[in-house]
């Protein structure tokens, strides 16, 4: 009997050193006090038509690594949790996970989590009748499925704890007042994307989205925040199952972008730049999002290398301790895979041929927030049950809406960060990763971006190996030279032609790059300027040596014409003075006198007084002069041969005082146009701007509609005064009063001729000098050709001042005339 049972124990000995398949619990299920939810995408369906009822079964499905390694992470945090002695020292955790493959399909598993005991009822007592299986939910991951699901859960506000929906909807807490998550909203990784363009002045860029709510957002977002900004979006396209990529990098090689972000999910993004290098697109910046910038796969591609340079923005790397323990033990042995096949609806994985290797390999984004996510849960449940003294009170209900509260107002540590939310229920947490796709294919970390307490973003530029050895540039229009305007020449602000600002303006391309701003009448630059100057304000001050010679030869004329007139006064009943006009003289030299007040009034800064006073005493008086000349030189005339043609005219001249008439008419008619001139314009200052670009000139503004009347009568009265003069050049040689009046006159008009051509040329501060100089010139030459002779006659040649002298030069005339 023994040696018969020999062979028998043999053969149980080698049966039980073969290894065998166990039958382990589901992965998807685990009893506990309270029950957490999960929703997890371990498999994805691509969305197809179907003319009929389909029933999805997600283990048949496209397997997802990544997505089953955040499925497991959710496994270890529970039993983490039910392990501690302090977080929930007697109260177990349960969760109930369910694979949901598809965004619009999986509707089962959300019922089942939604149900209390197996029933659906129509909202009555929430308390009683319609209690949630679970007190929270863990997922799903993209915003899409979350768009579609989470108005089940909005209800009864049932906690929503999202690891991977970002997109912007969802901070809308009016929308969804039970939605949290730890995972950055989509605008922070779109600042972080801006951040980097904006590092590398990039600007003409393409955005490459998928063709989902998350895609979307995406490229709403990034259009938002590159508004206000010098970036532009060359070309923007969604992603799908059908999309022709030839198409889309032949625009993007037409349009010359060298920057290409990918906005979209790991599947999407694997889909481009394997397109990308099938179809030999080489020298491009790719920019990843943190969906797919730490994936394993891309970056070992064969021909990777050849697309140009991948930057992404990544979520920091966590190591979350005991985690790969975890996997050795749960993967150490085989399992049989028809255990699996019991479970309830897409609680099946069909994935016990994944390795622990794998697993513990895969891409580790969104480990920390599926981790936090499990952790916020259960500190919530932690303060509900009061379990701080050690214990927990079992005695307390932890309702959904309870966790939901006690969730908003998180605030733990974990793993070095501490964890709470804001009032839109984002997380206040975390940080971005800025990588680089070093050549051996790993994401090496080159910069950070953190978000709160304030921004804080930082890039080490010299660790980046570029394709072409430096830093590529992707501008629609290179950058313009200092000091020229952009003048956009398409739909595109980067699009534009560069114009160089003229004298006088400038361009601010902080404020307004696009147009050259004037500058103001105070300030001046010159071509290509990027800000104005003051300009120089010139005028001539009373102590300028050309104003101080003017002053004293004004003086100086004065004084000579006071000392005339005490000489013509002394020997006033001499033939000089008398053929010099008698009392007439007197009026002459004071009128010229009067004329010298304008010279005064042609120095230091002008007011309106002295605009008035630099020419008014000037036209007015030297009216009265020219008339006396006018006067004189007809008398003259009149005398030597007017007189025997016309007896009747000089008779009627002499009765009614002709010559007064004709000099108070003069004045009167002056006066009168002055004083109209002055309520039509009154002069007043002037700042001379146009012809000195760096300088103003401090000048008064005497227009033509108030001075052309008088200037007129001026004029004509010169002209008379000279066909007179003229007519009398024949005259007895030493007695030829008018040679020296029309000398006089040619001196006049030559130095107004002089000054107007000068004005017409220069009108910089020195044309006050000269116009204070013409009229001293124009007072000097009747003063010194006119009057000195006769002083010079009456002081050192007495003989010719005689009655008997002048007689004799009449009757030579006279006998001259008749032979």
């Amino acid at each position: 009997m023994t040696h018969a049972l020999a062979p028998l124990c043999l053969l149980g000995m080698l049966l039980y050193a073969v290894p065998q398949c166990t039958v382990p619990a589901s992965e998807f299920q685990l009893e506990g006090d309270y029950l957490i939810g999960g929703i997890f995408d371990i498999h994805i369906s691509s969305l197809e038509y179907h003319s009929r009822p389909e029933v999805i079964k997600c283990s048949s499905k496209t397997f997802l690594l990544p997505n089953y390694r955040r499925f497991q992470l959710m496994r270890f945090s529970v039993e983490e949790i039910n392990n501690s002695t302090h977080l929930l020292p007697d109260v177990s955790l349960g969760y109930e996970i369910f694979d949901h493959c598809s965004d619009a399909k999986n509707f089962p598993d959300i019922f089942r989590l939604m149900s209390g005991s197996g029933l659906i009822n129509p909202l009555d007592d929430p308390y009683k009748s319609n209690q949630s299986r679970a007190i929270a939910v863990v997922g799903p991951f993209t915003s899409t499925q979350t768009l579609t699901i989470s108005p089940l859960f909005m209800a009864n506000l049932v906690p929503m704890v999202s690891y991977g929906s970002s997109s912007s909807v969802f901070s809308k807490k009016v929308l969804y007042p039970s939605f949290l998550r730890t995972v950055h909203p989509n605008k922070d990784t779109i600042d972080a994307i801006v951040n980097i363009l904006q590092h590398f002045n990039w600007r003409w860029v393409a955005f490459l989205n998928s063709e989902n709510d998350f895609g979307i957002d995406g490229l709403e977002m990034f259009t938002q925040s590159i508004k206000d900004t010098e970036i532009c979006l060359a070309y923007s396209k969604s992603l799908s199952d059908k999309t022709d990529y030839a198409q889309i990098f032949r625009q993007i090689e037409a349009q010359k972008i060298h920057v290409v972000i990918v906005f979209a999910p790991k599947l999407n993004a694997e889909a481009v730049i394997g397109s990308a290098i099938e179809l030999n697109i080489t020298n491009k910046v790719w920019i990843a999002d943190d969906g797919w910038s730490l994936n394993k796969i891309i970056p070992k591609m064969k021909g990777i290398q050849n697309i140009g340079t991948v930057l992404g923005v990544a979520q920091p790397v966590v190591n979350i301790p005991g985690f790969n323990d975890f996997i050795n033990s749960t993967k150490s042995q085989p399992l049989c895979e028809s255990a699996e096949q019991q479970g309830f609806c897409n609680q099946v994985c069909n994935c016990s041929s994944v390795s622990v290797e794998e697993i513990q390999t895969a891409d580790p984004t969104f480990s920390f927030p599926v981790y936090s996510a499990v952790y916020a849960i259960a500190h919530a449940l932690h303060r509900i049950l009061q379990c701080e003294s050690g214990r927990c009170n079992k005695a307390l209900t932890a309702y959904p809406h309870l966790v939901l509260a006690e969730l908003m107002n998180s605030n733990f540590t974990l793993l070095n960060q501490s964890i709470h939310f804001d009032e839109n229920s984002d997380p206040k947490f975390g940080s971005f990763s800025i990588v680089f796709w070093n050549r051996s294919g790993e994401a090496q970390e080159i910069g950070f971006s953190y978000f709160r307490p304030q921004v804080n973003f930082y890039i080490n530029s010299t660790a980046i190996e570029w394709y072409n050895g430096e830093v590529p540039t992707s501008l629609c229009s290179p950058e313009c030279p200092v000091g020229y305007a952009k003048k956009q020449t398409g739909a595109h602000k980067c699009c534009f032609m560069c114009n160089k600002c003229l004298n006088g303006t400038y361009v601010n391309i902080t404020e307004n790059p696009s147009t050259c701003l004037p500058c103001k009448k105070t300030e001046w630059s010159e071509e290509g300027s990027t800000s104005c100057n003051l300009r120089a304000v010139e005028y001539v001050a009373f102590t300028d040596l050309g104003a101080i010679v003017n002053l004293v030869g004004a003086g100086a004329l004065v004084g000579v014409a006071l000392a005339m007139c005490v000489l013509f006064v002394i020997n006033y009943n001499t033939p000089v003075v008398r053929s010099a006009g008698g009392p007439m003289c007197f009026l002459i030299l004071g009128c010229l006198s009067l004329c010298s007040i304008s010279v005064f009034f042609h120095f230091g800064i002008p007011t309106v007084a002295f605009c008035t006073l630099r020419y008014l005493p000037f036209l007015l008086f030297y009216t009265v002069c020219l008339a006396c000349f006018v006067v004189r030189s007809f008398q003259i005339v009149c005398i030597f041969k007017i007189a025997a043609k016309f007896p009747k005219l000089q008779s009627w001249w002499m009765k009614h005082h002709g010559q007064w008439l004709v000099i108070t008419a003069a004045f009167l008619i002056q006066a009168l146009l002055l004083l109209i001139g002055g309520l039509i314009v009154l002069p007043k200052p002037y700042n001379e701007t146009v012809w000195y670009p760096d300088k103003i000139v401090l000048s008064c503004d005497l227009t033509l509609t108030s001075s052309l009347s008088s200037v007129f009568l001026l004029t004509f009265l010169c002209s008379l005064c000279f066909i007179f003069s003229y007519m009398g050049k024949d005259l007895p040689k030493n007695y030829n009063e008018a040679k020296a009046i029309t000398f006089c006159l040619l001196l006049l008009i030559f130095t107004w001729i002089i000054f107007a051509t000068v004005h017409m040329l220069y009108r910089g501060q020195y044309i006050q000098l000269l116009s204070a100089l013409a009229v001293l010139s124009s007072l000097y030459s009747f003063l010194l050709w006119y009057f000195l002779p006769k002083c010079y006659i009456i002081i050192f040649q007495p003989h010719r001042n005689t009655q008997q002298y002048f007689q004799g030069l009449i009757q030579n005339y006279t006998k001259t005339i008749s032979q």
